[in-house]
């Protein structure tokens, strides 16, 4: 055999196996084509699903009347405000000690730096117009 012919059957046998390779190339694509169109099915079968339940709890959270308050809320926000009270108390008594101190240290000319708010804060009623 001549040098020519060897190299003629090298490059048919390369061009077969470069063919056997590309078939077998693209086989393995298929698959993975496949396999990520029944995934996205899946997906779109979970996301519906998921819709559903958003829509069912949308529907029950309009059924439903407003949350009321109950009496464990009611004893609740009483305690908040009283605990509002006890802070105004504090923040006064505090102003005031605040007050004298500045006295004793700059004389009577000094004027407190704080001024506590004069309209007082019901908890009560903010929570109700949320």
């Amino acid at each position: 055999m001549s040098k020519k012919e060897n190299s003629s059957k090298d490059a048919k046998t390369s061009k077969e196996s470069l063919e056997e390779q590309t078939i077998h190339s693209l086989i393995e694509l298929q698959k993975v084509h496949v396999n990520l169109a029944e995934k996205f099915d899946k997906l779109a079968l979970q996301i519906q699903n998921l819709l559903t339940l958003f829509e069912v709890a949308a529907r029950n959270f309009a059924r439903q009347p407003q949350m009321q308050t109950t009496e464990r809320d009611k004893e609740f926000l009483e305690k908040i405000d009283k605990l509002l009270d006890q802070n105004k108390v504090l923040a006064k008594g505090l102003t005031l000690m605040e007050e004298k101190m500045r006295e004793r240290v700059y004389g009577s000319g000094a004027k407190p730096s704080f001024i506590p708010s004069a309209s007082p804060v019901n908890v009560s009623s903010n929570i109700e117009e949320i």
